[in-house]
């Protein structure tokens, strides 16, 4: 038997890294929130990589403030130290 082994497309953001852009609401919840220009240190990347379309993958941001916050990756861009 043969077993094929795709190659797996790392996360385009890593844990620690400085991003920067806007934050992700899901519609169900704009209601009482809305989407906001956001800052931080990448904590969490959603999982499921590998094949994931870009446009619904996303990561949680740490504010400066300490709360978090949901993001696409469309939505942000790593800051340049």
């Amino acid at each position: 038997m043969i077993t094929m082994v795709s190659a797996r497309r790392p996360a385009p953001y890593a844990v620690g890294d400085q991003v920067t852009g806007t934050s992700y609401v899901p519609p169900e919840d704009r209601r009482r929130a809305a989407p906001e220009p956001i800052t931080g240190r990448v904590v969490q990347v959603g999982s499921g990589w590998d094949g994931v379309d870009a446009a619904r993958a996303f990561v949680w941001v740490r504010l400066p403030s300490g709360q978090e916050r949901q993001a696409l990756i469309r939505d942000i861009t790593k800051v340049t130290p």
